[in-house]
């Protein structure tokens, strides 16, 4: 039997004994969101999103402090839902998804010096053998396809008797993304209006970070960086050739996702057949989360567009990645090298030309410093005669 202290209940905040924790503390949510206690709740939650949007997936996010007091731990684990009903009121599909990825994350770097009793506990609460030597291939799959490393596709996993072999070593990660998946399943939750008009300065204050962080993120649109799918759609859309549903919905959130302008948008479908300008212009608002429903939608995942059979003349770079906006922020980013490389190339160029053409100037082979001498000499002959 593990005996949790408050410490553990603040760094494992999704446990049910973390939720018990705090689930006294107020007759209502609406009540408790506007208590002090509430409002430091929400201070906490906003601080998270802030750590979520900037969190790039790749390395372990610093460990906060957790202060031994009572009153703040309460806090900090009451925070959790707080951001799970932010992120809810929101209804923004990639909100959701930075947030689970960064606690999920969070959890893993705790675990890094974590006791054994207490591993197993959180293991057990997820729903995997308290073991870490196999797991169900149900349990793996939904785990190993947010993994983009060659190691954890099932072809290269030892599976016996529906069981998949995992290492030791790799069950902290199966347990982070697995976390991820139970974090995410539930998400978004219903949340009564009063709710969300309390937190609406929150929600609207997200957004607008996120807003920001995108065009961070993606800069000026370039277009020489789209991959192949989203070119073939828009040559097709440019060659009023036809477009399935599912194509029309991954070109408009792809151009969303990386900063284009809603109008222009809608001006690149003037050219298809039987073009309707008030029906453009409601999908559009739509998949950009501004026709009302709030729902901001990203484009579908490489494996969709396979399956829609719109993942087209792909090349070596999408064999490494598994999303349109992940090819064009590498292709990108060559391509910036490229035109950094060849404009440092040509100022290397230019100074070699300028220190060639100096030491001619110095040698005296320039025939701007010939002429006084031709007019002096002149003017020599001129006395001598």
């Amino acid at each position: 039997m593990v005996t949790l202290d408050r410490k553990d209940l603040a760094k494992y905040p999704f446990l049910k004994e973390s939720q018990s924790y705090i689930g006294t503390i107020s007759s209502s949510l609406e009540q408790y969101l506007q208590s002090p206690g509430g409002k430091h709740a929400i201070k906490e939650a906003s601080t998270t999103m802030q750590c979520a949007l900037s969190f790039n997936g790749r390395e372990l996010p610093p460990l906060p402090d957790i202060p031994p007091d009572a009153e703040s731990i309460t806090n900090i684990i009451a925070s959790y839902p707080v951001s799970r009903i932010i992120v809810s009121c929101a209804q923004d599909r990639v909100l959701i998804d930075r947030l689970v990825r960064y606690q999920s994350w969070l959890v893993f770097a705790f675990l890094q010096d974590e006791s054994s009793d207490v591993k197993r506990f959180i293991r057990k609460s997820i729903g995997l053998p308290e073991t870490g030597t196999e797991i169900s291939v149900t349990d793996y799959i939904p785990v190993a396809s947010r993994m983009q490393e060659e190691r954890w596709r099932l072809i290269n996993r030892v599976v016996i008797r529906g069981k998949v072999r995992v290492a030791p070593l790799e069950y902290d990660e199966i347990v982070r993304e697995r976390l991820r998946y139970v974090m995410a399943r539930n998400l978004p939750i219903k949340v009564p209006s009063s709710i969300c008009e309390l937190l609406q300065p929150e929600v609207d204050n997200i957004k607008s970070e996120w807003q920001k962080h995108i065009l961070e993120e993606f800069g000026k649109v370039e277009e020489s960086a789209f991959p192949p799918c989203m070119q073939a759609i828009l040559g097709a859309i440019a060659g009023q050739g036809h477009l399935t549903h599912m194509a029309r919905f991954a070109i408009s959130a792809f151009l969303h996702n990386i900063g284009m302008e809603n109008t222009r948008i809608i001006e690149l479908y003037g050219n298809v057949q039987n073009f309707d300008l008030r029906k453009t212009m409601y999908q559009v608002e739509h998949i950009s989360g501004r026709g009302g429903t709030s729902t901001e939608y990203i484009s579908p995942q490489c494996a969709t567009m396979r399956t829609h059979g719109i993942c087209i003349h792909p090349d070596s770079l999408c064999q490494k990645i598994n999303h349109p906006l992940t090819y064009y922020k590498q292709k990108k980013r060559e391509i910036s090298k490229k035109n950094l490389k060849s404009t440092s190339e040509q100022k290397e160029s230019r100074q070699i030309l300028d220190k060639a053409g100096k030491k001619k100037s110095e040698s005296g082979g320039d025939s701007s410093n010939q002429i006084p001498s031709r007019a002096d000499g002149g003017n020599k002959d001129e006395q001598g005669t």
